[in-house]
């Protein structure tokens, strides 16, 4: 368990967040919430002891071990193997097994297993830090941003991994669906405070919303009796019968709160400005094959035809194609056989993350908008730096001072500015908090021409795929439908992975299988006696409100009676005593349901996600029982 008490943060005078405080409790799975720049990261870096808070203090018991994805690579083992295994718990230095079935489910071969971790992409170095991590068994374990490097199939390895972690977790992700799916809480860092509920992150953004509009309502009533009681001290200053009532008044408007408005929150605004294309096809790809190297072809006699305003998603396990397709649909590379045929009037707008190479350092976000196409002027492109969060003299930094997230923005920012009629976007959500990716998807959807689009977020194929181009390990799959037609008919079976619990690699000996099995049922009964010790006050107060209750209804019932007696007897003052009393009570019976509304909906929050562990948990036995019968 770990306790923030009042923590302070910030950097050149501008303040992250004040006063900080939550408590992370014992197996709680807690998604971090919170627009990019907001502290997300830093909080991250303080947990994990990398950095200070200015002031206020973070409370972690003795010999809690935490553990933390850096972004820093440093290996000094000579194959991935032996470096992952550097992290595993002193008790298991040799349990190779477990070492193999993480890089498995991340995506590494076991012909990667003896290669150098420097020969890698720097993407998989990243993934080799997050396998040490999760091998590492820390108490606490924190995941930034694990997806941006994983794709598909390994994401959805991982989700199934942490649903089952039996410890505390901390994970920012921008991918809300995954989110969803593991954690057990949400807190966000907004307006420099933090709101922690148990469920999912439209629990979380329904209840800010509504706070906001509670404080906005309320500062405006208080403004309104502000104003009547300034008026009334100063109509009845003078008038010395009233200088009683007016100096109360005086005091009353000492004491009153002064709210203030809240200040507007900038989110990304995506419009995209469409061109018009009449015509039943955009383009056709025939018969179109790639390959880097001869021996491995990346894409073979490939044929497709593109319906006019159709979403069409791109998606598979990483180094199979996808961006290659991807680009040779947007006319960047030329494929080696077959031809591309696009509509006449087509209009490309293309979105890949090496795009930000094309920026030119010395020139301002505004002149690289500005210069995007003909038709933009100075005051539009001042609007979608403004909309891509470079308002004021943001607008005017030079490209060659911008993060890397800032330069994927500009690039955005420039397709923006061009009209088109055709999307190809290349995981166009990484370096987006979620409150953009939300805008982005809104602006797809509503956008009217064509949408190409590669990407491993789940929300984005549930809402926009039409149909899908899938790549597996033997070629190349056009599937017609949606991604849940397309789940409910097979999907991914074809993926590598094993259960949380399983292993993945053939012939695990069998005393490795008993011992996960061993580690299951330990896992499950600490889930269940947790499970019991947090929802056993819980029911116990529901069962006390729900007396509470009962034994009002029935002083209730008895009020009533007499009050039909005295209502016969027409006995004026008891009547008025006993309404008064039938009033009260309604009230206290009131308070008392909202309790009891309270304290169920906590039960059943908390109780689902128990469910949700010890179901991870029952899938991963039943997968060791098939191993077990296989061997």
């Amino acid at each position: 368990m770990i306790r923030a008490e009042n923590i302070s943060k910030s950097y050149g005078g501008r303040s992250l967040f004040d006063q900080l405080s939550f408590t992370l409790n014992s197996r709680e799975r807690l998604g971090l919430v919170g627009r990019n720049g907001h502290g997300k990261t830093t909080l991250f870096r303080l947990i994990a002891g990398e950095e200070s808070p200015d002031s206020g203090a973070l409370v972690i018991p003795k010999n809690y071990r935490t553990g933390y994805v850096k972004q820093a690579l440093e290996f000094s083992r000579a194959s991935v193997l032996e470096e992952a295994m550097t992290a595993l718990p002193p008790t298991e230095r040799d349990h190779h097994w477990k070492a193999e079935k993480i890089l498995a489910g991340l995506g590494f071969s076991k012909a990667d297993f003896d290669r150098p971790p420097t020969e890698f992409s720097g993407g998989f170095q990243v993934r080799l830090n997050l396998a040490k991590a999760l091998a590492s068994e820390p108490d606490l374990l924190l995941l930034d941003e694990p997806t941006n490097f994983l794709d598909i199939i390994s994401i959805r390895w991982i989700e199934r991994f942490l649903i089952a972690w039996p410890r505390e977790l901390m994970v920012i992700t921008h991918d809300r669906s995954f989110m969803d799916r593991v954690v057990t809480h949400v807190m966000g860092i907004h307006r420099q405070k933090v709101r922690k509920i148990a469920g999912t992150t439209e629990k979380y953004y329904a209840q800010i919303a509504q706070d906001e509009e509670i404080h906005e309502k309320t500062r405006l009533n208080d403004e309104r009796r502000r104003k009547e009681v300034e008026l009334f001290i100063s109509r009845f200053r003078a008038k010395a019968r009233l200088a009683g009532l007016v100096q109360s008044r005086v005091k009353a408007l000492q004491k009153m709160e002064k709210r203030n408005k809240l200040e507007k929150l900038r989110d990304l605004e995506f419009a995209f400005r469409e061109k018009p294309l009449s015509g039943k096809h955009t383009l056709s790809a025939r018969h179109v094959s790639f390959t880097y190297a001869p021996e491995t072809p990346l894409i073979r006699d490939f044929t497709l035809t593109i319906t006019t305003g159709e979403r069409v998603c791109i998606v598979g396990p990483n180094g199979k194609g996808k961006t290659t397709l991807l680009r040779i649909l947007a006319g960047e590379l030329a494929p080696q056989s077959g031809e591309l045929v696009y509509h006449p009037a087509i209009q490309k707008g293309f979105f890949e993350q090496t795009n930000v190479t094309h920026l030119i350092d010395s020139r301002t976000v505004e002149e690289e908008i500005l210069y995007s196409d003909p038709g933009v002027d100075r005051q539009m492109a001042r609007d979608i730096c403004g909309a891509m969060m470079f308002p004021g003299d943001d607008a005017l930094k030079k490209v060659a001072v911008l993060s890397g997230g800032e330069k994927s923005r500009v690039v955005l920012g420039k397709i923006l500015a061009t009209p088109v009629n055709l999307l190809l976007l290349d995981e166009p959500t990484n370096h987006l908090d979620m409150e953009s990716c939300d805008a982005l998807l809104a602006a797809i959807d509503s956008f009217d021409g064509t949408v190409i689009m590669v990407t491993h977020n789940e929300m984005f194929l549930h809402a926009l795929a039409e149909r899908l181009i899938v790549f597996r390990e033997d070629g190349i799959e056009v599937f017609d439908g949606t991604y849940q037609e397309f789940l409910e008919k097979g999907g991914w079976q074809d993926e590598k992975t094993a259960r949380p619990g399983e292993a993945a690699t053939d012939g695990e000996p069998a005393e490795n299988l008993k011992i996960a099995r061993k580690q299951l049922r330990r896992q499950r009964s600490e889930i269940l006696a947790l499970r019991a010790r947090t929802l056993k006050p819980l029911e116990d107060e529901m069962r006390r409100l729900e007396r509470d209750i009962e034994g009002l209804d029935s002083e209730m019932a008895i009020l009533t009676q007499a009050m039909q007696t005295a209502s016969e007897n027409r006995d004026g003052a008891r009547i008025a005593d006993i309404s008064q009393s039938i009033h009260a009570g309604r009230k206290a019976i009131d308070r008392l349901f909202d309790a009891l509304d309270r304290a169920t909906r906590d039960h059943e929050d908390r109780g689902a996600g128990f469910d949700r562990q010890l179901e991870a948990i029952d899938a991963a036995g039943a997968g060791l029982e098939g191993k077990e019968t296989g061997n």
